[in-house]
C-alpha cells in the first residue's frame, strides 16, 4: 500500500463533544491519511476552536497530514456540506466522516487493502459497531440492527444498482470511495442523503462492495442527524402503524431526479436504458403509493394491483412489511 493516498472529508455542526475523540482516531490510521478537509456548517459552539487546535497540534508535532477547514455562515445542510468537502478532496481515495463517531484502528488499512486488490472498485462500505453516547458498545453492529441477511449481501453482489434501488445498505461513515467517481456523483442533490447518491452512483456501474467488517464505532446519542433503531417487535409495529406522510413522494421524486441524472452517465446504450427504466419504474411505484386513498379499506385495490405486479418486491424496501404499511397506516 502506498502511503498517504486518503483524503477524509469530515462535516461538522456543533460538534464539540465528540470532534477530538474522531479526529484522533483519524490521526491513528498512520500514514495513508494524506489530508483531512473540515467542513464547517456554521457551528456555534467550540468546534472550530477544537479543530483549529488539533491542526495546530498537528504542525507542532511534524505530523505529515494536512488539515484544511472550510467554515462559514453555515446554511449549506448536510449533503451539501459533505459536497463541499469532498470537492475540496484532492487524494486518490476519500473517506467520509462524521463528527460523532470513532474510527477503529486499522480501518483504512483494512479498506485500502481492498481497493488495492480491486483495481474496478469505486465505492466500498462496512460494518460499525454501535456504542452510546460513553462510547461504550450496545451490543449490536450496524449490519444486524438493519437485518442486512446473507441474502441481501448476495443481492448486493449480484445487482447493486437494483438491490440499492429497492433499499440503501449504506452508511457515510463507514464509506471509502475513489475520487474518479466524483465527476459522475457531483453535484448532489439536495433531495438525497450524500452517502446514499454516492453508493447509487458507483452502483450504477456495478463497482461497489460491503465489508462485514466493523471499521468505526457508531456513535448513539439522541441528537444524531442520522441514526439508527433496534428492529424490535415494538418498533416494527410502530412503523407500521405511524401516520402516512410525504416519503413516498420523496422516494418518488428521488428516483425521477436519479433517473434524470443517468440520462448522460457515460454507459453502454442498453446498460443506460435499463437503469433509467429501472429508475423510472420505482419512481412511479412510490407515486402509485403516495396516492393511495386515506381511507384504509379503499387502499386495498391498488395495493394488491401492485402486489401483482411484483413491484413490493423489486422496490420496497421493508417487502411484505410495507404492504402492511400501506394497507393499516393511518392518514
Amino acid at each position: 500500500m502506498q502511503a498517504a493516498r486518503v483524503s477524509v472529508a469530515l462535516c461538522t455542526y456543533n460538534g464539540a463533544a465528540f470532534i477530538d475523540e474522531q479526529l484522533a482516531s483519524i490521526a491513528a490510521q498512520g500514514d495513508l491519511v494524506a489530508e483531512i478537509v473540515v467542513a464547517d456548517d456554521g457551528s456555534s459552539d467550540d468546534t472550530l476552536t477544537r479543530v483549529r487546535a488539533f491542526g495546530q497540534a498537528l504542525l507542532e508535532g511534524g505530523s505529515p497530514i494536512e488539515l484544511r477547514l472550510l467554515d462559514g455562515p453555515g446554511g449549506h445542510g448536510v449533503t451539501k456540506n459533505f459536497e463541499r468537502a469532498v470537492s475540496a478532496c484532492r487524494h486518490e481515495l476519500i473517506a467520509l466522516s462524521d463528527q460523532d463517531d470513532r474510527w477503529l484502528p486499522g480501518r483504512l488499512a483494512l479498506q485500502v487493502q481492498e481497493f488495492d486488490a480491486r483495481p474496478e472498485l469505486l465505492l466500498l462500505s462496512a460494518d460499525a459497531r454501535l456504542v452510546d453516547a460513553t462510547g461504550r458498545p450496545l451490543g449490536a453492529t450496524l449490519l444486524q440492527t438493519l437485518e442486512v441477511t446473507a441474502d441481501t449481501r448476495s443481492a448486493l453482489a449480484d445487482d447493486p444498482f437494483g438491490t440499492l434501488l429497492r433499499r440503501n445498505l449504506v452508511t457515510g461513515a463507514t464509506v471509502v470511495f475513489r475520487r474518479d467517481l466524483l465527476p459522475l456523483a457531483l453535484p448532489f442533490p439536495r433531495e438525497w442523503v450524500h452517502d446514499e447518491w454516492l453508493a447509487m452512483m458507483a452502483a450504477v456501474r456495478g463497482q461497489i462492495a460491503l465489508l462485514e467488517q466493523p471499521v468505526v464505532d457508531y456513535r448513539q446519542h439522541g441528537n444524531n442527524q442520522i441514526g439508527v433503531k433496534p428492529p424490535t417487535l415494538a418498533n416494527k409495529v410502530r412503523r407500521v402503524l405511524q401516520p402516512r406522510g410525504e416519503r413516498n413522494r420523496q422516494l418518488a421524486e428521488r428516483a425521477a431526479i436519479l433517473a434524470d441524472r443517468l440520462a448522460d452517465a457515460g454507459l453502454d446504450a442498453p446498460r443506460q436504458a435499463a437503469v433509467q427504466q429501472a429508475a423510472a419504474q420505482k419512481a412511479a411505484f412510490e407515486r402509485a403509493r403516495a396516492e393511495l386513498p386515506p381511507a384504509r379499506w379503499r387502499r386495498l385495490p391498488g395495493v394488491l394491483g401492485l402486489l401483482r405486479t411484483g413491484d413490493y418486491r423489486r422496490y420496497a424496501s421493508q417487502g411484505m412489511t410495507d404492504v402492511l404499511r400501506d394497507l393499516f397506516q393511518p392518514a
